[in-house]
């Protein structure tokens, strides 16, 4: 990914969407995007300008103002599925206090597409009244899972280095294709019930990745074979799913819909 830099002549925003499938793609982005936030260069200059005291600390990963959540760990040692209330309402608690060494805090928010609706409004009345002490950058690999009030406060930038994820997608893509085309309930069945453990991002890019597939089996490009009224009826119903995870419904409950409509009755 190239090395990013903000016009001098654009005005930092106070929060950033940073986009990618790409988990390290994201992370550098945010890692940028919070370097440009706490840049000490002077206002004819871009930025970050990647020399000046907080850059290098930033980019090193040790600069204090900045603070990073992520959804936490569950009773067993694993990662959360979704990020809860609670951590949103620490962010507000401390958010007004003065920061370190830096002109504001920066919160590098994690895998902010997985915060629940409860949570997602809680952090919107902090981007609404943004406190001068604070700034918020939030990772994410779908901007369509975030509320649509909590993106326009937000300056979204993505980074193109998705080839890793965009592979599994349409791997996953390709093997419900495979299950809904053998017209086999049963088939469909087992392999929703063996996905639903995916997480929410996986499963919107898989439906991303079925959505356009299903232009290559109405050209005659895909090795699936299914009618043109059955893509028709299939595209809805994946944009459908896809709906149900932008509103926080579960995997699980996507899946479920799929193995239930993925075979016209």
């Amino acid at each position: 990914m190239e090395v990013m830099r903000i016009p001098a002549s654009e005005r930092l925003s106070h929060a950033y969407i940073a986009a990618s499938m790409n988990e390290g793609a994201r992370q550098k982005l945010a890692s940028t995007l919070a370097a440009a936030m706490l840049c000490e260069a002077d206002a004819a200059q871009s930025k970050p300008c990647g020399h000046c005291r907080a850059c290098r600390k930033t980019l090193s990963g040790i600069h204090p103002d900045i603070i990073t959540i992520s959804p936490g760990l569950d009773s067993q040692g694993r990662k959360r599925r979704e990020m809860l209330v609670d951590q949103v309402r620490d962010i507000a608690a401390t958010a007004q206090v003065v920061p370190n060494e830096g002109r504001c805090k920066v919160y590098v928010i994690e895998d902010a597409d997985t915060m629940n609706t409860q949570a997602q409004n809680a952090l919107l009345k902090l981007l609404e009244e943004p406190p001068e002490s604070a700034a918020f950058v939030l990772c994410v690999s779908n901007p369509e899972l975030l509320l649509p009030t909590v993106r326009s406060r937000c300056e979204i930038v993505r980074a193109n280095a998705d080839a890793e994820e965009s592979d599994e997608a349409v791997a996953d893509a390709l093997e419900l294709l495979s299950a809904v085309a053998s017209d086999s309930r049963s088939k469909l069945l087992l392999w929703c019930v063996a996905h639903e453990g995916m997480d929410s991002r996986r499963c919107a890019a898989m439906l991303r990745a079925a959505r356009e597939k299903l232009a290559d089996v109405l050209l005659g490009k895909s090795e699936v074979s299914l009618s043109s009224g059955r893509c028709a009826y299939l595209d809805a119903l994946f944009e459908r799913c896809s709906n149900c995870l932008r509103q926080n419904v579960g995997v699980k409950s996507v899946m479920g819909l799929i193995s239930v409509d993925g075979i016209e009755k």
